[in-house]
């Protein structure tokens, strides 16, 4: 949060050449859009319970994320 918009570009282009060689990331966002664009699988979390598990895709099509998270 408060990063310049260029900063959390290219700190998202590190993170998926990291990916691409084979090392696995765990990332933790608040931006769930930029975030499931890039992972293969995503987990929610309320009050540190896991709420919600999927595909990255699965959860950008999942009801409850759209309405929580994703829509502005």
């Amino acid at each position: 949060m408060g990063l310049s918009p260029l900063f959390v570009d290219k700190t998202f282009e590190i993170i998926q050449d990291l990916n691409r060689q084979g090392i696995a990331i765990l990332l933790v966002e608040q931006n769930a859009n930029m975030a499931l664009a890039i992972a293969k699988r995503g987990y929610v979390l309320q009050t540190g319970r896991v709420v919600l598990e999927d595909s990255a895709q699965g959860l950008l099509r999942h009801p409850m994320m759209r309405r929580s998270y994703l829509e502005v």
